[in-house]
């Protein structure tokens, strides 16, 4: 009772707390952008782009240009040769390592300030979640969140790794006796051998927050299932919040529902190893609060432009709803004017709700129809809806046909039902025609003669999960992109295909 107490007053002081910089976005966002100028001056990096002379963001702009991990690669090499003061004051805390496209792996610094504001943003979700359900019950219970390791390398004298396996280290000491699993159990590196001792430690636990990449924690529902014969909502009669990130959950809704047994409550977390960014405050609301008194200062370009000689950058009040946005963020990690890769949709102004709308890197445009990852999910989504039948998708991604055996090309989805529809040709319709009335030039292609309707190839049940294992990247942060404009991936999941 005295705990559940205590979740209350602390929720409303965080409400009450939060709602001042929400109700005042632009002068929030100016408050944080000095703060990172005075910060960074006196740094390599500061000195380099003469921060002296910034003193609005015009001079801000062009002092600055846009940069990803290769414009930073040397400033990183100069932090883990030792010096000091190279992007932010002093050295970072830990690097989070992660794999990029071009890049190969990536270190990105982590410094103490950018830590701090990742456990308050994933505090604060959840403190608003109280404050607006009233739902207490849940910090009585435990709590796990399906993870990597939080076992730690060593470079140079840094320590690095994956970005959920360092915040696990600073998970606060008043949620350790809620928290599964075991650190012996989170710190096992073979995926499937994680999962199946997760299952033996929570199966007969009062579980009542579950979180994670949503394929992931589906691995972990169906071995729960399998190993009680009970559905989830049985199991744990208390769970009553998921909360998740990484992916769009609205693929895995009906799976979900099926494996749970009931409607539960869910959260989705924006988070990265360069920041955490936004989170769902509504739960009458699918958009993410953008936070913008973490550390971050945000500019937007439009993406149908980025690659233009000179795109133009917006800032937050320059915003329209419904374009897409490829993010650039500076900051409190030393971050200055980073391209994260993730392209995003603002959905709503004051305050300002955004949705993730997939990644600059990740479309397909084989034939000129830059076809991006909300288009497909939302249509997906629409033909499931449309359908009279029960679906459910286990996971999908998205490929061009580009040399079929014989007609026209093609979009080929490459699906695994949990249940699939019996009449897989109309189902394939519908989501085609949710595509050509999202993506006009996908659909003057269609018209045009240029490519005929979309094919759907059906996977093998677990046929993803052997992929991204073949790949080394089975569990984790790793999850399947839901389009390529090549067909990497269409290649190496032939061989998990059902051939009819």
């Amino acid at each position: 009772m005295i705990k559940k107490q205590g979740a209350k007053i602390f929720a409303a002081w965080a409400q009450r707390k939060n709602e001042k910089w929400i109700k005042n976005p632009l002068k929030t966002q100016e408050k944080v952008f000095r703060n990172l100028i005075k910060n960074g001056r006196y740094t390599l990096f500061g000195k380099d782009h003469k921060f002296e002379k910034i003193n609005n963001i015009k001079s801000f702009k062009s002092n600055i240009p846009i940069r990803d991990y290769e414009g930073i690669r040397s400033y990183i090499n100069k932090i883990f040769s030792g010096r000091q003061n190279i992007l932010w004051p002093g050295k970072p805390f830990y690097f989070a390592k992660s794999s990029g496209t071009t890049s190969g792996v990536k270190y990105i610094p982590i410094t103490k300030d950018a830590i701090h504001q990742q456990i308050r943003a994933a505090r604060e979700a959840l403190l608003n979640y109280i404050y607006h359900t009233t739902n207490v019950d849940i910090v009585n219970g435990k709590h796990i969140f399906i993870q990597g390791s939080p076992l730690l390398d060593d470079k140079n004298g840094f320590s690095l790794g994956r970005l959920s396996g360092i915040v696990a280290h600073h998970v606060p000491s008043y949620l350790q006796k809620n928290r599964l699993p075991t650190w012996d159990t989170n710190c096992i590196q073979d995926w499937e051998s994680k999962v199946n001792a997760i299952v033996d430690e929570t199966y007969d636990k009062d579980m009542t927050i579950i979180g994670g990449i949503p394929s992931w924690v589906q691995m972990y529902f169906e071995k729960l299932v399998s190993k009680t014969s009970k559905n989830i909502g049985d199991l744990f009669p208390n769970f009553s919040l998921f909360v998740y990130g990484g992916v769009n959950f609205d693929p895995y809704k009906g799976l979900f529902r099926k494996l749970i047994g009931r409607e539960i409550d869910s959260i989705e977390f924006y988070p990265a190893s360069e920041g955490f960014f936004a989170y769902q405050d509504n739960q009458n609301d699918n958009g993410l609060l953008l936070l913008l008194d973490h550390g971050i200062y945000y500019e937007f370009v439009v993406a149908s432009t980025f690659f233009d000689q000179k795109p133009v950058l917006h800032s937050l009040n320059e915003v329209i709803l419904g374009v897409n946005y490829v993010m650039i963020i500076s900051t409190s990690a030393g971050l200055w004017r980073y391209n994260i890769g993730d392209t995003i949709k603002f959905v709503n102004k004051y305050p300002f709700r955004l949705i993730v709308s997939g990644r600059l890197k990740h479309f397909i445009s084989a034939f000129g129809e830059h076809v991006i990852v909300s288009e497909v999910e939302q249509s997906l989504k629409e033909a499931i809806e449309k359908t009279e039948e029960i679906i459910r998708v286990k996971e999908f991604t998205v490929a061009p046909q580009i040399t079929p055996k014989a007609g026209l090309p093609y979009h080929e989805w490459f699906i695994e039902f949990e249940t699939s529809p019996r009449e897989k040709d109309i189902f394939a319709a519908n989501i085609d025609y949710a595509m050509r009335n999202k993506n006009i030039y996908y659909n003057d292609l269609i018209e045009g003669k240029i490519l005929r309707p979309l094919v759907i190839t059906e996977v093998q049940i677990n046929g993803f999960q052997k992929y991204m294992k073949s790949i080394g990247k089975l569990g984790g942060q790793n999850k399947v992109p839901r389009v390529s404009d090549d067909r990497l991936i269409a290649v190496s999941l032939e061989k998990y295909i059902i051939n009819l």
